[in-house]
């Protein structure tokens, strides 16, 4: 943990990445020196490594050091020059005296002494030259690294706020709902009107309280949905009846935040209100056959689809259309909501998303 809070941008397999390169073209620079009859391989190898190692270790870890507090891990302004003549300088002296001690070409160590030789200058300007190329491809994989994060912050920032508005359109929406139903009980059922109120504000407190977060338990999806039931069955009376199914190895699996009230709201005011003798709404959560995907069933033995009008009014599946959105926001591809007649009659509504852990 030290190591990783003093280097945030170090990445072993880009380290190991850079310095096997840097072996590659060290082993260039002793083929090219051969060809140019300054010395044999293995000696003008050995003082390639040397100088061009030192270059590199000077250079990857002292951008590592210097970008800390930075995003691109590259020395803005002056330092970055600065660093790349420090490398070149630190490989030419010290991995030049170095390179020649190994070589068998003085008895001590001397750190300027490869430098008077042609080959020594030789090597120096290609190290520069090698140097300036690594440099290079720091620079653009960092710039690359930091343009590939910001767009991927962009996309989730862009991914939440479309979230939270389709959740600010969906509780209006049911919110005008409820209130022109009880301006209706409170003419007719005052009685009736105070319990539906009560429950009301029960289920705005729960959905206030669960708001802070865009995903949540499905047990406490559950929980609201038993709310809003309950406030539709002061309306309904015996008209409406209904089972809510959650198999307690999935009561922690996450959810987006009301993701079945939609569901339940269509079930009840296209499927059971349009019956004299209104119906039961079946909730039910399983996992997938696959056991990778969760399933979420809203069944009501109402109307039916084909009961429903070729051409719904404006605003008749606007609670559909927004789970749709909802999920093809969070999930993209992975989640799908469907509507499907049942063989006993009524409509389901199946949800499929993926099964993700709490």
């Amino acid at each position: 943990m030290p190591a990783i809070m003093l280097l945030p941008h170090f990445n072993a397999r880009t380290f190991a990445l850079h310095g096997l390169w840097t072996a590659v073209l060290c082993c260039l620079t002793a083929l090219a020196l051969q060809a140019a009859g300054l010395g044999r391989w293995q000696a003008q190898l050995m003082m390639s490594l040397c100088v061009g190692g030192i270059s590199w270790l000077v250079i990857d870890l002292g951008r590592l050091l210097l970008t800390r507090h930075q995003p691109i891990p590259w020395p803005a302004g002056w330092r970055g020059p600065a660093l790349v003549a420090a490398g070149i300088a630190a490989g030419a002296l010290l991995g030049g005296g170095i390179g020649r001690r190994l070589r068998g070409d003085g008895a001590a160590f001397s750190p300027g002494e490869s430098l008077t030789s042609a080959t020594g200058l030789t090597t120096l300007a290609l190290t520069a030259a090698i140097s300036t190329v690594m440099c290079l491809v720091f620079y653009h994989r960092g710039k690359a690294q930091e343009l590939e994060r910001v767009v991927v912050q962009s996309q989730r920032d862009s991914a939440e706020a479309r979230l939270k508005l389709l959740e600010a359109q969906l509780e209006p929406h049911m919110v005008f709902n409820t209130l022109a139903n009880l301006r209706v009980l409170i003419a007719s059922d005052s009685a009736r009107a105070e319990a539906m109120l009560d429950h009301f504000i029960a289920y705005l407190r729960a959905t206030l309280d669960g708001a802070r977060t865009p995903q949540h338990a499905l047990e406490v999806e559950y929980a609201r949905l038993r709310d809003y039931l309950a406030l539709m069955a002061v309306r309904m009376g015996p008209r409406l009846r209904y089972r809510l199914e959650l198999p307690p190895e999935l009561a922690c699996a996450p959810v987006p935040a009301l993701l079945l009230q939609p569901l339940v709201e269509n079930a009840i005011g296209h499927g059971l209100e349009p019956q004299i003798t209104g119906g039961e709404i079946v909730v039910r959560a399983r996992t997938s056959q696959d056991g990778q995907g969760l399933v979420l069933e809203v069944d009501d033995d109402g109307a039916g689809l084909a009961a429903a009008p070729a051409q719904p009014p404006q605003g008749r599946h606007f609670g559909l259309a927004q789970v749709r959105e909802r999920l093809l926001t969070l999930h993209g591809n992975r989640a799908a909501l469907a509507l499907e007649a049942r063989p006993e009659g009524g409509t389901r509504a199946r949800i499929h998303l993926p099964l993700e852990t709490p």
